[in-house]
């Protein structure tokens, strides 16, 4: 279990004021504008152990866990593991794996239980969940699992848009979900699915209209191949309405019959 007044740098009966200046001074050091945007993982950590420790609740029920933690006849990761018919203490165990580099424990955790259809946001506090997501879309990217990834982004982004948490980082996770549909996505999937992906996309909004046009061109493409021509060429229209200037697009026209 990670020590958050390690990581801060500051003593077990930190004040809030305490709490703020290490976590301000160690920003400073990590942020990725300086650091690098490879030092991101050190960031998150930091902005989890001050969340955690800037709440007096949430401070209280880790005190309490970082006790039992430090007991040698206390396992805490052993303690959940032997909770297998309860999904909060799965879903803790399927972060607690993730935050501490036991990737493939997680996944196959996650996958046997369901993947995308294990309802982990509604067993965890928000910010694990969205920090342990975007851990494990990374995960699944590695492993070639585009699509499996583009659900779990998509879904932190939507949470995203809601109410922001990520905050200087919620640049990187819109940049992580763009480059994963543009470079990756579309080869993984079938038309069908490639039109969900579009579907979903569009819907979360807050995208540049440039952005929006052309996923609604793709989206037209692919309602083409699959025969759907009309909703094509609907689509397609939208695209032209939304941002006119589009390029590129002949071999599209062609295909609508435009």
């Amino acid at each position: 279990m990670e020590n958050y007044y390690n990581l801060l740098g500051v003593k077990t009966d930190a004040s809030f004021a305490d709490i703020k200046k290490a976590f301000r001074g160690k920003a400073k050091k990590f942020h990725p504008d300086i650091a690098g945007a490879e030092r991101d993982g050190e960031m998150r950590r930091l902005i989890g152990a001050y969340e955690v420790l800037s709440d007096n609740q949430r401070r209280l029920e880790y005190d309490r866990t970082l006790r039992l933690a430090k007991n040698n006849e206390f396992d805490y990761r052993t303690f959940l593991q032997r909770r297998k018919d309860d999904p909060a203490s799965l879903a803790k165990l399927m972060i607690l794996d993730l935050f501490h580099e036991r990737e493939e424990a997680a996944l196959v955790l996650w996958r046997v239980h369901g993947g995308l259809n294990f309802p982990m946001k509604r067993y965890l506090d928000r910010e694990d969940w969205m920090d342990g997501s975007y851990i494990l879309a990374e995960e699944l990217v590695k492993r070639a699992c585009y699509y499996e990834a583009f659900v779990v982004l998509a879904d932190i982004m939507r949470e995203e848009r809601r109410k922001p948490y990520f905050r200087h980082f919620s640049i990187d996770v819109e940049t992580f979900l763009k480059e994963l549909v543009k470079l990756k996505l579309r080869r993984a999937v079938n038309d069908e699915t490639w039109v969900f992906c579009m579907e979903t996309l569009l819907s979360l909004g807050g995208f540049s209209a440039k952005t929006e046009a052309r996923w609604l061109c793709s989206m037209s493409d692919a309602l083409c191949k699959l025969g759907r021509r009309e909703e094509a060429r609907a689509v397609f229209y939208k695209a032209l309405e939304i941002y006119p200037r589009l390029t590129s697009i002949k071999r599209l026209r062609k295909s609508l019959g435009i």
